[in-house]
């Protein structure tokens, strides 16, 4: 049977470093998968299989051997088979001796079996050192490589988190929240049930003092949403104005006169209008 290799393309590589060699026992997919990207990142991968010349869809670069001599190759054994066919580990009791071995696999149910499957190959081989890994990850996420959520990324130095990106969104939100309750209550007190219901002084209260509130409320609110965008060459388009612009100039230009009709030299001389006060006239 002609044997098909797949190319990969290493994600690290230092000429300089001696390889390090990492044996796996099994040939099916998840071994296949994990010595793919096993390459990828530097190792040398041996597997061990029962039948070293019909294996096919191997990764290029990687070696198979029998499990024996496969063994005897690295200090790291991945066993990348079910746990039904384990029995022939026991042959391999001296070659396996001192050894690291990596459980990969699961059962198909729960407490399918009296001991995990880690205990049973410890058992197995009592000289070697098991561990478990990787059976959390299936084979298609290993094939996948960036298709998937894990996958490699670039390391940057500064803060991905902007404190003031943070306050101005939070910021935006609020202000729109308030400014929009203010506004559904103006609208609720201006209905006439309503404001027959209320005194002059409450109608007035609510009209004037909250209404100045409501406007101040929701222009800082439009401010914010533009931020730096409004001095932006980028957005002006045309040389025109977003809309969100030209929607602030109407309440800016009422909140600035209202600003200078309370300041104490304008706000004094306008009450002493509406209480009747007239200037001296000559005759």
């Amino acid at each position: 049977m002609e044997k098909t290799c797949i190319d990969v393309l290493p994600l690290t590589m230092n000429s300089s470093e001696k390889q390090e060699v990492v044996c796996i026992f099994g040939t099916g997919d998840f071994g296949r998968s994990l010595g793919l990207k096993m390459l990828q990142c530097g190792y040398s991968i041996v597997f061990g299989s029962r039948n070293p010349q019909k294996n096919n869809l191997l990764p290029n670069g990687a070696e198979v051997l029998s499990y024996s001599e496969a063994a005897k190759k690295s200090d790291i054994i991945i066993i990348a088979i079910h746990r039904e066919h384990y029995d022939f580990l026991t042959e391999l009791t001296e070659v396996l001796n001192g050894k690291i071995l990596v459980d990969i696999s699961n059962n198909l149910k729960i407490n399918q079996y009296p001991e995990s499957n880690a205990e049973y190959l410890a058992q197995l081989v009592p000289g070697a050192h098991v561990v478990k890994a990787f059976n959390t990850i299936s084979a298609w996420a290993l094939q996948s490589g960036a298709l998937d959520a894990s996958r490699q990324a670039i390391l940057k130095k500064e803060n991905p988190f902007s404190t003031s990106s943070a306050w101005l969104s939070d910021s935006y939100v609020a202000l729109g929240i308030l400014g929009f309750f203010l506004f559904v209550l103006l609208g609720i007190t201006s209905l006439p049930s309503v404001s027959n219901a209320v005194n002059w002084r409450e109608f007035r209260f609510v009209q004037s003092k909250l209404g100045y509130l409501t406007l101040i409320l929701c222009t800082a609110h439009t401010l914010v949403y533009g931020g730096k965008r409004f001095l932006s060459p980028s957005n002006l388009r045309w040389y025109l104005p977003a809309a969100y612009v030209l929607g602030l100039i109407i309440p800016c230009t009422v909140l600035v006169i209202k600003f200078v009709l309370i300041m104490p030299c304008v706000d004094n001389t306008l009450t002493r209008i509406r209480q009747g006060w007239e200037r001296n006239s000559k005759h």
